[in-house]
Parts: structure tokens; sequence; C-alpha cells
């Protein structure tokens, strides 16, 4: 069940960062409403809750947990370039944008494949 929540939980997170940069790029003037500036953080906390939910009933931390470290690190990662996404303008806000995107692959393949390395 808490797996579950966390799977819609990642998609929601995704799906509201693609749609807040839409809205910033379509319709600015959206993003001054509550329901946009408060709504992501509630997701996202959702997603992170359940996250630890599911380590501890894993026991992920008694054994090998260099995928749990890989996939903090590109989170720290993913929420730094999606602030860069949104308050930037221009290529930089669009390079941000691609760099958040591939974070998100990142930390999706390592939840699935639990190796960090999987490029090598």
């Amino acid at each position: 069940m808490i797996k579950m929540l966390h799977l819609l939980f990642v998609l929601l997170t995704f799906g509201a960062f693609v749609g807040k940069m839409w809205v910033s790029v379509s319709r600015p003037e959206l993003l001054t409403q509550k329901a946009f500036k408060i709504a992501p953080h509630v997701i996202s906390s959702l997603l992170l809750l359940t996250g630890i939910i599911l380590v501890f009933q894993g026991q992920w931390l008694s054994g090998d947990y260099g995928w749990l470290v890989a996939k903090l690190i590109a989170l720290v990662g993913f929420i730094g370039l999606g602030v860069l996404s949104m308050h930037t303008e221009g290529t930089n806000r669009w390079l941000a944008f691609a760099g958040t995107i591939v974070c998100f692959i990142y930390i999706s393949i390592v939840a699935v494949s639990k190796n960090p390395w999987f490029f090598l």
C-alpha cells in the first residue's frame, strides 16, 4: 500500500513540476494563486514521507544502501535545478529544466535497479 502511494506521489510530483513549468511559460499570472504555491510542496512532502516509511519498512538500511545515498544526492540536484528552472529565463531555464528531468529519470532507474552505477 505504501509503495503504491509512493509511486502515486512520484507521478504527481513529476506532473506538478512539468505543469508548473508549462503554466510559468503560458500563463505566469496563475503562479500567484495559493494552490500553485502550496500543492507542489504538499505533494513533495508526502512523497518524501512515504519514501522514508518504505526505507524502514523494507529494512534497506541494514544492507547495501549506496543506492539510497545516490537517490538522495540526485534528489538535491532535482530540487536545486527545479528551483533554478522556475527562477531563471531563456536558455538557462531550459537547461535547468532538462537537468531536472535527467535527475528524475536517474532517481527512477536507481529506485528500480538498486544500482547507482547502472550506466557503467
